[in-house]
């Protein structure tokens, strides 16, 4: 089709984040939050940007009621402070 542009998709991008940021934003130990993760006791989304905000990522980590977010780089360095929102 004339006009579409491809998207390249990397299905399973490796990008590493300190769990400490995490686990401070969750109000966990980092100990608890590394348990949790093996457990699957925290939940994850994480979601690539595209257009002016590629090479970021978004990702969400759920724990209960709370919730943290970080933008981070394809090395996982954070280019925001954790929200809490």
């Amino acid at each position: 089709m004339a006009g579409n542009k491809r998207i390249d998709i990397d299905v399973n991008p490796l990008v590493e984040i300190d769990g400490a940021f995490v686990a401070q934003g969750l109000g966990l130990e980092v100990a608890e939050f590394q348990r949790l993760m093996e457990t699957h006791g925290i939940s994850v989304l994480c979601e690539r940007g595209t257009g002016e905000d590629e090479g970021l990522y978004r990702a969400s980590f759920y724990h209960g009621d709370r919730r943290v977010r970080l933008i981070v780089d394809r090395n996982g360095t954070p280019v925001d402070p954790p929200r809490d929102l």
